[in-house]
């Protein structure tokens, strides 16, 4: 009879558990970043939706501020305040952007670490 070593093909039960554990250590770090992503698209929809506001185009600092405030409570974001808002006005046109980072803790002293930029334009 001939050996089926020579045949036989596919993944060990150890090479499947360690596939298995990297996709689930894949999975929950997704899980983990994916908030982040979210809110970021919250702030940028925020900004979109204040510098195409008619009324606060013309009006003052204080009230995009403000308007960004309340938008900010009912969305429940932390991470971006008022203070890191930076506004330009130019000739009618409004554009808001902030500039944050965001840590996310993997496991032990290991961490992400991300980068957002969110814009009106």
């Amino acid at each position: 009879m001939k050996s089926f070593s020579n045949q036989q093909r596919g993944v060990s039960f150890m090479g499947f558990i360690l596939i298995a554990a990297l996709g689930l250590f894949l999975v929950i770090l997704g899980m983990k970043m994916i908030p982040a992503y979210i809110q970021s698209a919250q702030i940028t929809s925020i900004f979109k939706t204040i510098a195409a506001s008619q009324e606060l185009q013309t009006g003052t600092i204080r009230d995009i501020k403000a308007a960004y405030s309340k938008r900010a409570d009912i969305d429940d974001i932390k991470d971006v305040t008022v203070e890191d808002i930076e506004i330009e006005q130019e000739s009618g046109s409004l554009k808001l952007s902030a500039s944050y980072k965001k840590t996310i803790p993997v496991a032990g002293n290991v961490s992400l670490l991300l980068e957002f930029n969110p814009s009106s334009k």
